[in-house]
């Protein structure tokens, strides 16, 4: 049995999550999301909905289907 990892990943992120960025916003959006997951595993609070609107103003290329 290996430990590879099943997807494809950058930045430390699933690449799904960059798709459609810019390399220079790739690596902020991957550091934003590493940031939130290790504020919610030491059980900080983590406002969803300032998460949420961030993520969804940060500019995409393209609109993922």
């Amino acid at each position: 049995m290996s430990n590879r990892r099943t997807q494809p990943y950058r930045h430390g992120v699933p690449a799904k999550y960059l798709k459609g960025l810019s390399p220079t916003e790739a690596k902020k959006r991957a550091a934003e999301i590493k940031r939130t997951a290790k504020a919610y595993r030491e059980g900080k609070r983590v406002d969803i909905a300032a998460v949420s609107k961030s993520r969804a103003k940060s500019g995409r290329k393209n609109k993922i289907t």
